[in-house]
């Protein structure tokens, strides 16, 4: 899986905790080679962000992306629950 990410996104993650940071490397890893595993809690959207996808990265962190084709993804969006689904 060939994973890209947009201006927002790194510049969320830059401002983000080092817990969250190192946690979200983790994560990427995990999706790049299964975007389905069972640990990411990968799911459709709704509402406002309807066609993109969110895994988890904590307990309240998720990570936002949109599908480019078969084996592309662009991460849009960083942040808590509260911050990403106002």
């Amino acid at each position: 899986m060939i994973v890209n990410y947009n201006k927002n996104f790194i510049k969320q993650f830059k401002k983000s905790p080092q817990k969250i940071k190192t946690q979200l490397i983790k994560r990427i890893e995990i999706f790049s080679q299964n975007p389905l595993d069972p640990s990411l809690r990968n799911h459709s959207l709704v509402g406002e962000y309807t066609d993109y996808y969110s895994i988890n990265i904590t307990g309240d962190w998720r990570a936002i992306y949109a599908p480019i084709s078969d084996n592309e993804v662009l991460f849009i969006a960083l942040g808590t629950h509260n911050q990403l689904y106002k």
